[in-house]
């Protein structure tokens, strides 16, 4: 009988669930995207029912449970600091203690409460523990370098350690309240973006600004070790105590008090990202190096919310010592749920990782370039595609029971559909596939639209996405065509590593255009693909393959063979404050409130012109 395991991660933010057998992802799937609260952090009851489903059990077949944290140990955590700060930490002590007494104190009773019929063990893993494992149990490599980075674990805050085979170990860490990822969260705090949720968006509002406050971080805020370990001046900092990121001491050295959500950015917020990326990004570099000191070993694997940091992870593949660097897509809290789910198997179990002739090969990267001659890529994630798919008969019922006018077509002429309309300028939905676990969308519920396109950009972020104009999107590109473009020539399946636009592909910018500053530089063309270009010629890559999702693959190569470019846009499939969609019926909404001009459903391809308009839904809302 084979073993099946569930890992669960919640009550902080993005809960999820994650189901293994025999020490492969069956299932794993966000709370959020079934019950359309982004960011839910709620028990993933939804999410666990998903994965029972998918692996076609009920929950007295499980073998084994874990939840990625240990709750005790953060509690005390929390009551050290609160003490510690008395006081100024009553306040937040008291408004976070409720939460504390009714779930997660009692976690292990929750569980058991919430998977009825369930009678085995439930272990609780090491919150950066989970992280290593979820990064380096998947990855490609025999053995790596693990180095995982975010707000805080239960003390932990960063750590650096070793896998090789079925056996991991932290080596190092770095404990709370120094922690770069809090640190780069009061930044998006002061900046006007909402804290866990927003820093995304000052890394894509860092190439507008000037690293003017870069000196002042590193001489008033922080300072920065040489193992890449950091001392954060708490004089400056409420977060260990208090109900925001930053106080009045900071506001005195920044000249004034935080940027007000949704009110106009100004230089100043725009020159505050570029210094806190810059300084992460740094951090970030020596972090790697010091791991690769401590190890000696060639490849590296990343987790924790910071690993997120595309621009800081790229600057890492291109200049740290590591031959090659993996990031698990998942790589905040939610893929905690991996995590614990691998490491039950492998630690506990003591189990050894998958051999070569069941999980594929890894090839390091060749000069090959020809079609069919890519180096071998696989990993433990399956392209991050773990979520639920809907088959043909469901989609045909759904669009019948509504009325909802569509054209079934063969899997080749959806590609050819969808690659017409996109050289016509028009902006797709799609839902092909398993969806994506983690925050980005990878073509299985993406939004695409034409690279080329100079009124792309603006058009998907106002009319689509209905957010910010200043940020950038992703480009999706033909794995064995991406050197052609960008300057990348490794595997980037998850959209987790920006590199430059080649120069032969760059535009000349008129001089008038050197003297613009800020948002300003958004309207100027920089590449012959401008709409995943960004103001410092970077984009965030996707490398996309045949062999991890055939049918995006085909959407692509078919506009390729039309236009002789191998690159388009994909976002996600969402718009500002929702979730990115999860059932065909999250789609035809999103599709019809948005101003997108197709819809794919599978073999199904829909029309905005030829459809009735949709009756309004007061729930609907676009707040962030």
């Amino acid at each position: 009988m084979p073993t099946r395991i569930l890992g669960i991660s919640a009550y902080y933010h993005d809960a999820a669930a994650c189901l293994v057998e025999d020490g492969r992802i069956v299932a794993a799937a966000q709370e959020e995207r079934f019950t359309r609260k982004k960011h839910d952090p709620s028990f993933p009851a939804r999410a666990i029912d998903y994965c029972l489903r998918e692996g076609g059990i009920r929950t007295s077949d499980l073998d084994l449970v874990g939840f990625y944290e240990k709750p005790l140990v953060k509690f005390s955590r929390l009551v050290e600091t609160y003490v510690a700060c008395a006081p100024s930490g009553l306040k937040s002590y008291l408004m976070a203690l409720p939460l504390w007494l009714t779930d997660k104190l009692w976690m292990r009773d929750n569980i058991r409460d919430q998977l009825e019929g369930y009678g085995g063990e439930i272990f609780f893993g090491d919150h950066h523990e989970s992280h290593a494992a979820s990064a380096f149990y998947p990855s490609p490599f025999e053995e790596a370098a693990i180095v995982t980075i975010d707000g805080v674990g239960e003390w932990a805050t960063s750590s650096i350690g070793v896998g090789r085979g079925h056996d991991l170990e932290l080596l190092r860490e770095l404990r709370f309240p120094h922690s770069l990822g809090l640190l780069y969260s009061a930044f998006t705090y002061f900046t006007g973006f909402t804290v866990n949720s927003g820093e995304y968006k000052v890394m894509g509002l860092a190439p507008y600004g000037q690293p003017t406050y870069v000196n002042l971080i590193k001489d008033r805020l922080i300072q920065i070790r040489d193992d890449g370990s950091l001392w954060v001046n708490l004089e400056y900092f409420t977060y260990p105590h208090g109900l925001t990121m930053t106080g009045s001491a900071f506001e005195r050295l920044l000249g004034g008090p935080p940027r007000q959500p949704e009110s106009k950015l100004t230089q100043r917020e725009m020159n505050l990202a570029r210094s806190i990326q810059e300084v992460t990004e740094e951090v970030m570099l020596k972090m790697a190096a010091f791991a690769h000191r401590e190890t000696g070993l060639r490849d590296l694997c990343l987790a924790g919310g910071v690993a997120l940091n595309c621009v800081g992870n790229g600057r890492i593949w291109r200049e740290g010592p590591f031959e090659q660097v993996w990031v698990q897509p998942a790589a905040g809290d939610a893929g905690g749920s991996v995590g614990i789910a691998l490491a039950l198997w492998h630690r506990y179990l003591a189990k050894p990782r998958a051999s070569p002739e069941r999980a594929g090969t890894w090839e390091r990267p060749s000069s090959a370039r020809d079609v069919g001659r890519l180096p071998k890529y696989t990993d433990g994630m399956n392209g991050s595609y773990l979520g639920p798919r809907f088959g043909e008969g469901e989609i045909a019922r759904f669009l019948e029971v509504n009325g909802y006018k569509a054209r079934r077509l063969e899997r080749s002429e959806v590609a050819a559909r969808v690659a017409a309309l996109l050289a016509e300028e028009k902006v797709i939905g799609l839902v092909l596939g398993r969806m994506e676990f983690g925050p980005r969308a990878l073509g299985a519920r993406s939004i695409i639209g034409d690279a080329r396109s100079p009124k792309m950009q603006s058009v998907m972020n106002l009319k689509i996405k209905f957010r910010e104009s200043f940020r950038p999107f992703a480009p999706a590109v033909l794995r064995e065509r991406v050197h052609e473009w960008f300057e990348l020539d490794t595997d980037s399946p998850y959209m987790l590593l920006v590199a430059d636009v080649r120069p032969e592909h760059r535009l000349p910018v008129p001089p008038e255009a050197n003297m613009l500053w800020g948002i300003d530089q958004l309207n100027v063309p920089r590449s012959t693909i401008p709409a995943v270009t960004h103001v410092d010629y970077s984009a965030r890559i996707q490398t996309v393959r045949r062999d991890m999702h055939p049918d995006y693959y085909d959407i692509i190569e078919a506009f390729y063979r039309r236009t002789g470019c191998p690159v388009i846009v994909n976002t996600s499939f969402n718009v500002r404050g929702e979730p990115i969609v999860c059932t065909p019926e999250d789609a035809y909404r999103c599709f019809m409130r948005t101003n997108m001009d197709a819809l794919v459903l599978e073999n199904f391809v829909l029309e905005k012109v030829e459809q009735a308009p949709l009756v309004e839904d007061e729930s609907w809302t676009y707040a962030d």
